[in-house]
């Protein structure tokens, strides 16, 4: 028996490019590998400082992603699929007029008219119900989608099915999937943000969680105001106290890697504290409005009489700061408006209406901003929440959960501007045309960023995993 190895199941821990470098020359190379990986030139394919691990398959018409996240489920009927049957028999029973799937609650009312009027706008004769009005006055630049259906009715594992591709719980979200395949832009912001208006999803943080992938792939949760970052601002009186905490926690990381190894939190512990330290010069300026010009910020709504509207006026902005500082995925969620999100199970004028009131105004500005900026054409834009709601009423004025057929729109980064694609039946109820699915939406947005996603994988469980699994297809007929 081999006397230095008594125990013969012993193999090598293999050492990761940090751990070699740290151990030889006294640490040196870490020192140039540190100002290397904050490069993206250089760091691309390296999985531990949360770079690219394939970077793209074609090229890209859209570089970045800001995904308006609608939560709650806004209704499809009252949005952008206008329905004129459903005045006609509003008050009947939909019984007698269609068949009728179990709901999430079963207290099935009567058709239900939308309380809002479709007018067709723009060159392309788009049309918008007054829900919205100044996202109207943007509608040669949507793309909607009246056909999109999910494969859940409750809220959770339905946000899950949006975020992740699955409707179990702990898989990596669209944005740790792009970042993971594309890497950052950005040396000194995360690759993926949130901007949290005030509503994390049902689901909680995992609908913006890495999952199997390295954590450094998941999402940072922003606030819309102040410093955006809790404890970004420097504790210590003086830059040397910092920097004598660093290198402690620089010894402890070091420690504990030559001791047990390579792990996957302590690496992304180690980039954490590599990127906080640049985020605390780059947050402060990203985060502030201070130097936006007064027309920009009353375009987007900061200036609105309702508070909701001012919030999320900041985060459109911030975002398009963003986009223009690099960050790859941004996220926003939605203010608490009033109501129970966009899920009205009654009161659905009232409800609606607040909702719609917080992010029209803003959602316009954002567009045409970035459009005035020449960065539409490069920046995907992405509308949407987890289902819909049904065409009759639960009770007698709210709908209920809808996953047979619902709406989503995009603008930019490549799709066709001014168009429909898909259809609901005569009532709204259920795709009819050209049904899709939410992994044909994830392929679609990954397609747009240069990523076949059948080729973005990571092996996990035995296999080879990817955002949209075994399924989805590119919706080509929504492409320019």
């Amino acid at each position: 028996m081999n006397n230095f190895f008594p125990c013969q199941r012993y193999r090598p821990q293999p050492a990761s490019r940090r751990e070699m470098l740290k151990r030889s020359a006294s640490g040196f190379g870490a020192l140039a590998l540190s100002a290397l990986g904050l490069d993206p030139a250089y760091a691309s394919g390296t999985e531990d400082l949360g770079k690219a691990l394939h970077g793209p398959h074609h090229p890209a018409t859209a570089k970045n992603v800001i995904f308006l996240y609608m939560d709650g489920g806004p209704s499809q009927v009252d949005t952008f699929d206008p329905k004129p049957l459903l005045d006609k028999f509003d008050g009947k029973d939909p019984g007698e007029l269609f068949k009728v799937e179990p709901t999430q609650f079963n207290n099935n009312g009567k058709v239900l008219a939308s309380p809002w009027k479709f007018k067709q706008h723009g060159e392309s004769g788009l049309p918008v119900s007054s829900l919205f009005p100044h996202v109207a006055s943007c509608a040669d630049d949507l793309a909607v989608i009246r056909s999109m259906t999910s494969e859940f009715p409750e809220h959770t594992f339905a946000n899950y099915f949006l975020h992740t591709g699955s409707g179990l719980q702990g898989r990596p979200s669209m944005g740790a999937w792009v970042n993971y395949g594309l890497g950052s832009e950005c040396k000194n912001l995360p690759g993926f943000v949130v901007l949290n208006g005030g509503l994390i999803p049902p689901g909680g943080l995992d609908c913006f969680g890495s999952g199997f992938l390295p954590a450094s792939y998941q999402g940072s949760v922003f606030l819309p105001s102040g410093t955006g970052v809790a404890n970004i601002k420097r504790t210590e009186a003086t830059a040397g106290e910092q920097q004598v905490k660093l290198d402690l926690i620089r010894k402890l990381d070091g420690f504990a890697e030559s001791n047990f190894g390579k792990h996957d939190s302590l690496e992304s512990a180690i980039r954490n504290y590599e990127l906080a330290a640049s985020m605390q010069l780059a947050v402060p300026e990203v985060m502030s409005l201070d130097q936006e010009p007064a027309h920009i910020k009353k375009m987007y709504g900061m200036e609105s009489d309702f508070k909701h509207t001012r919030t999320y006026a900041a985060q459109c902005l911030i975002a398009r700061r963003m986009i223009e500082s690099g960050v790859r995925f941004i996220e926003l969620t939605c203010p608490s408006a009033g109501g129970d999100r966009w899920d009205q199970h009654s009161k659905l004028k009232e409800g609606h209406e607040n909702n719609a009131r917080a992010v029209d105004q803003p959602i316009a500005g954002l567009l045409k901003d970035l459009k005035q900026r020449d960065m539409l054409k490069d920046t995907l834009v992405v509308w949407a929440g987890e289902f819909g709601r049904t065409p009759f009423a639960q009770g007698k004025n709210g709908r209920d959960h809808n996953q047979f057929g619902f709406t989503v729109w995009m603008a930019g980064g490549g799709v066709k501007p001014g168009s429909v694609f898909g259809a609901t039946d005569e009532f709204g109820y259920k795709a009819v045309e050209n049904r899709l699915e939410m992994h044909d939406l994830h392929a679609t947005m990954l397609h747009l960023m240069g990523v076949d996603h059948t080729r973005s994988t990571f092996r996990f469980g035995g296999r080879d995993m990817r955002l949209t699994d075994v399924k989805g297809h590119v919706v080509h007929d929504v492409i320019a």
